[in-house]
């Protein structure tokens, strides 16, 4: 079709979209398959540009492109699509982010791992975030930086050939022969990489796992934008408020976490944490120069958590990851002191990630012991005094507990709290999320600020808008969404006795632990562990269905959690934990409960679901 037919159906299209692709955080995962993400999507999204299909009621049956808008969504893979088709590129070779420097992160970290060259090219002056000593320096990439006039200045080299390009008109992009990949900058947008030539193309999986791990996807609202750029509209910008939006978050978070440090907010959970890990490191090169940095890490905890330390890990020779078995049949306490005691022995440095509670068991381990355990002086194998530990406390289940106020505690322990934004804070609106620092960590704070700079991570001026709306109702939804779960938790109980219940004890609950999820193992038989696991896993799914086809309206199939309404269902050893080892994924079904929901709808439907086992 001629370049005017693309045009016109786009413009269809963001007519006619559903809304869901514009405001949500998720999007149909009840027909997404994760082996196809991105791929059925635009296979089915070319048929309808084939026939000139831009109806609403079609366009909200596709299958959403990936499984959280964090990795990609209906709008980044529709803006990838229309950029592809506009210059003749194939889609999959462009990918858009909502950071403006981490694409180049993501070629130079697969050279690192590749030992092949890199030459970062570019016109003018780049924006600030470019910090190119740091990258050196703290994140161990090599590179060749190359300042030129034009492309044509660019000198052939023998490696890949990054061209960090400004003002680039998306629908006219030149590609050069001597270019490898094209970084064009968006302003406040974010970027777009085009990967140059099918030798190349082994590059696509490892950015795009980037995109997933330390960053964004360009966010729906800003594609909306690059996608009305790309058609020649003028683009309505409103005034900003976003100082004035700022400082109301600030002062809602120090207000939640009983803190007055510096709060840094991301663009997601994940990007603060990203920030989080390579500014203690940045500090560590610093204060402790030569000396070996140990994160300890639980094994099953969040994919992406456990998946991102073990990629920095293997990027640094000074960096090793250890295990810190927290569920089940072991015990938070007992596993820090081992591992913090191991890493004194080698007079190492260590930080120590946790969510308290677990995910997905959902289990707060003795709170005074692991104090006690954290604040222990230990000595190194020469009998000096062993470095002090700094906990990394993802408190995403429970952002409302205090752990870093004067009177928390672990007010005691170098402690840096975050929380991913797309769950209580945001209410499932954005992804965006804040990291603060209790008195004893608050000088860390100054690095965490730089890395999250550096990476052009921070939250976006319509994400920092909607926390501004969400946050100063979190608690009291935290409340009311605590109150369902506990009622659907005492429901569950009653009527399948069998089923074991992961969820916190009254007692937690009166110390203020009040998440709004559990996780559910449901009763399995079979003459075989292997065939009770089996029925086991069909019988989770069989729920799921059950209960997202016969309330569509508020049961999902969904990773996120902290939602405004309805109730989210999921199977975290293929959703969050989709990276784990697999000796340690939990196959079990895990729900999410808002403040908002058809409680006696719920329970019927549950019911139904015992009365057939």
């Amino acid at each position: 079709m001629p370049e005017n037919n693309v045009t016109v159906y786009l413009e269809n299209v963001l007519k006619n979209m559903p809304l869901d692709w514009l405001k949500l955080t998720t999007h149909r995962l009840d027909i997404y398959n994760e082996d196809l993400a991105k791929t059925e999507f635009l296979e089915r999204f070319e048929n309808f540009y084939n026939t000139n299909n831009s109806e609403k009621s079609a366009l909200g049956e596709l299958p959403t492109a990936f499984d959280y808008i964090r990795l990609g969504h209906p709008l980044s893979t529709v803006l990838e699509w229309g950029i592809a088709k506009l210059n003749d590129f194939k889609p999959d070779n462009v990918i858009s982010f909502s950071s403006k420097t981490t694409p180049v992160l993501a070629v130079l970290r697969k050279n690192l791992l590749e030992s092949r060259n890199t030459q970062i090219a570019y016109t003018g002056e780049l924006p600030d975030c470019f910090d190119f000593e740091t990258l050196k320096n703290v994140y161990g990439y090599n590179f060749e930086l190359r300042q030129v006039k034009s492309v044509a200045d660019i000198s052939s080299f023998s490696g890949s050939t990054v061209f960090i390009s400004q003002q680039d008109d998306l629908s006219d992009i030149k590609l050069a022969s001597n270019i490898d990949f094209l970084v064009s900058l968006q302003g406040e947008l974010g970027s777009v990489i085009v990967v140059n030539g099918t030798e190349n193309e082994i590059y696509i999986s490892e950015i795009q796992h980037v995109r997933r791990r330390e960053t964004i996807a360009m966010t729906p609202a800003d594609c909306f934008t690059a996608l009305k750029q790309l058609l020649g509209k003028s683009v309505s910008t409103e005034a900003s408020n976003f100082e004035v939006n700022r400082e109301s978050v600030v002062k809602s978070v120090h207000g939640i976490t009983a803190t007055e440090s510096k709060v840094v907010l991301g663009s997601c959970g994940l990007s603060v944490q990203y920030a989080i890990m390579m500014g203690l490191i940045d500090e560590a090169l610093e204060k402790h120069p030569g000396k070996q940095i140990k994160i300890i890490v639980p094994p099953n905890c969040y994919g992406g958590t456990n998946d991102q330390a073990r990629r920095v890990a293997a990027c640094l020779e000074n960096v090793e990851i250890l295990d810190l078995p927290v569920d089940g049949n072991n015990n938070m306490v007992q596993s820090t002191d081992k591992v913090l005691q191991q890493v004194a022995n080698t007079d190492a440095v260590p930080f120590i990630i946790a969510e308290i509670p677990t995910n997905p068991r959902v289990e707060v381990p003795d709170l005074e012991k692991l104090r006690e355990a954290l604040n222990k002086e230990r000595k190194t194998a020469s009998e000096a005094v062993a470095i002090d530990p700094v906990f990394i406390l993802d408190q995403t289940f429970c952002p409302n507990v205090q752990f870093c106020g004067e009177d928390g505690i672990l007010s005691s322990i170098r402690t840096i709290s975050y929380v991913s934004g797309s769950k209580f804070p945001s209410g499932g609106k954005c992804t965006a999320g804040y990291a603060v620092a209790n008195k004893k960590a608050e000088s860390l704070m100054h690095n965490i600020e730089k890395h999250i700079k550096l990476c052009d991570n921070e939250a976006t001026a319509l994400q920092v808008e909607i926390l501004a709306e969400q946050l100063p109702s979190m608690n009291q939804r935290i409340k009311d969404a605590y109150k369902n779960t506990r009622e659907f938790v005492n429901f569950i109980r009653e009527v399948l006795p069998e089923a074991k219940i992961n969820f916190v004890s009254e007692e937690l609950a009166n110390e203020g632990f009040t998440p709004s999820v559990f996780s559910l193992d449901l009763p399995t038989k079979g003459n075989t562990e292997k065939e009770r696991e089996i029925y086991k896993r069909a019988l989770n799914q069989k729920l799921i269905d059950m209960m997202i086809t016969e309330i569509p309206n508020e049961s999902k199939y969904c990773v996120s959690y902290g939602q405004l309404k309805g109730c989210y269902w999921t199977i975290p050893a293929t959703s969050t934990q989709g990276t784990t080892k697999e000796e340690d994924k939990d196959y079990i079904a895990r729900v999410s409960v808002s403040p908002d929901l058809d409680m006696e709808l719920h329970k019927k439907v549950f019911s139904d679901f015992v009365a057939q086992i």
